[in-house]
């Protein structure tokens, strides 16, 4: 029987003094900057994630999210597995698909500040390198696009955070814990290699190529290959499609050397060069940071070998983090004293006022006409207040603008059609992204079955589609004559803010097939 005098633990537990010491043991915790970061940053990407509409690739991973499989031409299967959840929970609104990228973005500030304090860092250095998180264009960007770049991102600064505890606690199993996070980069995107081979050639430059005696890194490499398994399965049964796609795509087109060194600055924020710079002195000068240098190798190699094969800029900005954490430790200990004290609160908010002016640069923040006249000068992208010349915002954001104008005007051209046209007839797009976007929104305008032949579209097929009667948008009238015997023209999508390549694309109607549908798929075929 309990004493009746006995304390009761559980009323002590929740006394509002209690609750009271450990609400300020946490808001004056070293880590409580990281976290109001991280909140500040899933705040702020959710109060504009209604903003513009939908981005073309979300348009496309939403249908494959109604499509699942193993494996697609163009990604693995994560994001799909994603899409359908979201389809599942919240019927794909628009607000509800990005809290996935925000709780990424977060959760990658999160890490990012696990990083710092793993090497050894302050509060101080926690909290600027979560910052400088925070900041990064890149990821401003992709935590506001539903999409598998913010979550590839995630997954290297987990690796990254894992190779740090490995070294620290001299664990050789945790190559276990690496291959599992590998493991799930591999799910998500396929550049996970790049950063898997880096780290292992840094490891083989370093004394950490001991561990290579060791079962642990071959096993982390098995269970990561397992992560693959479902893609290269999918691909095996269908000659490959990925390997066509990365040859053609256009993500191999980095401007060069110079280029990509050039656009470095401002996928990472100009601003965040100065602890970039000192993150990779850190780990290159000094004792402090030799236990790790394995990472600071793995960033050598990835930009000596993302410049060779001329990849875009920011297929490198995941790595940063690591670069973060060992820069904000180094410029703790710089400015802690001495002439660059004055540097220590002076460069924390530099960064955060440029992310603060930079954030309508890669989120969907400002209306067209304001984004052209204050940062138009920055992407080369002019202003479009009819619809008719050139957008006023680059790729990135122009792409959310105009897919349901031109659901709108298919539908009127579909609409217009006599009954018994209307009983056969099919869409067809271009691309992935008209096609996707009639396949989602058309649905209350009951538009008939969308077919393409770009990318994953292609292998999903015609369905029920006769190809008698065609509605298309996006090819020319020329290459539509080569299938059909009629092809004339019975719309015309205009587009406010929409990409130039979207904007005053024809309506064909096209009847009166010179082959059958089966025989002119092959030909539609485009994979890039």
């Amino acid at each position: 029987m309990r004493n009746p005098d006995a304390p009761n633990t559980l009323t002590q537990a929740t006394t509002p003094a209690t609750l009271a010491q450990r609400a300020r043991a946490a808001l004056t915790s070293d880590f409580a900057p990281v976290v109001a970061l991280a909140i500040a940053t899933f705040v702020g990407h959710m109060l504009v994630a209604g903003n513009y509409g939908y981005f073309r690739d979300e348009l496309y991973y939403l249908v494959a999210g109604q499509r699942l499989g193993p494996g697609y031409v163009d990604f693995p299967m994560m994001i799909a597995l994603l899409a359908a959840l979201m389809n599942l929970v919240a019927h794909d609104a628009l607000i509800a698909i990005h809290v996935i990228p925000a709780l990424a973005v977060a959760a990658l500030v999160i890490v990012s500040g696990l990083m710092a304090r793993a090497l050894g860092g302050s509060r101080y250095a926690q909290g600027l390198a979560a910052l400088a998180t925070c900041a990064t264009v890149t990821f401003l960007a992709t935590g506001s696009l539903f999409s598998m770049d913010i979550l590839d991102a995630l997954w290297w600064s987990l690796g990254a955070y894992v190779i740090i505890l490995l070294v620290k606690r001299d664990d050789p199993r945790l190559w276990v814990a690496f291959g599992l996070v590998a493991g799930l980069g591999l799910l998500t995107k396929l550049t996970i290699l790049f950063f898997g081979l880096a780290v292992v050639l840094g490891a083989l430059l370093t004394s950490r190529r001991r561990d290579f005696l060791t079962p642990w890194p071959w096993l982390g490499a098995l269970i990561a290959a397992l992560g693959l398994l479902p893609y290269a399965l999918w691909n095996a049964a269908n000659g490959f499609p990925t390997v066509q796609f990365w040859h053609n795509y256009g993500g191999l087109s980095g401007g060069g050397p110079v280029g990509f060194l050039a656009n470095q600055l401002l996928t990472i924020n100009p601003f965040n060069l100065v602890i970039v710079i000192a993150g990779i002195v850190f780990y290159f000068r000094g004792r402090a940071g030799k236990p790790w240098r394995l990472l600071g190798w793995a960033y050598v190699i990835l930009y000596v070998g993302l410049t060779l094969i001329n990849a875009k800029s920011y297929f490198l900005s995941p790595i940063y983090p690591a670069l973060y954490a060992s820069g904000a430790l180094l410029l703790d200990w710089k400015t802690e004293a001495g002439r660059w004290r004055w540097a220590r609160p002076t460069y924390p908010v530099v960064v955060a006022l440029s992310a603060i002016l930079l954030a309508p640069l890669a989120m969907p923040i400002l209306p067209p006409a304001a984004f052209a006249a204050h940062y138009g000068w920055l992407t080369g992208a002019g202003n479009s207040a009819d619809g008719q010349g050139q957008s006023a915002f680059p790729q990135y954001l122009g792409d959310r603008f105009g897919w349901d104008t031109m659901t709108a005007n298919l539908a009127r051209a579909y609409d217009s059609l006599p009954a018994n046209q209307r009983a056969q007839a099919c869409i067809f797009t271009e691309n992935y992204g008209e096609a996707s976007a009639l396949t989602l929104l058309g649905k209350a305008d009951h538009l008939p079955p969308v077919i393409s032949g770009h990318n994953m579209y292609w292998y999903w097929g015609t369905g029920k589609c006769s190809g008698a009667v065609i509605l298309a948008i996006g090819p020319t009238q020329s290459d539509l004559a080569q299938t059909f015997g009629s092809v004339r023209q019975v719309g015309l999508n205009r587009c406010a803010d929409c990409q130039p390549e979207e904007n005053n694309l024809p309506i064909y109607l096209c009847t009166q097939p010179r082959v059958a549908i089966a025989g002119a798929w092959e030909r539609a075929r485009h994979l890039n």
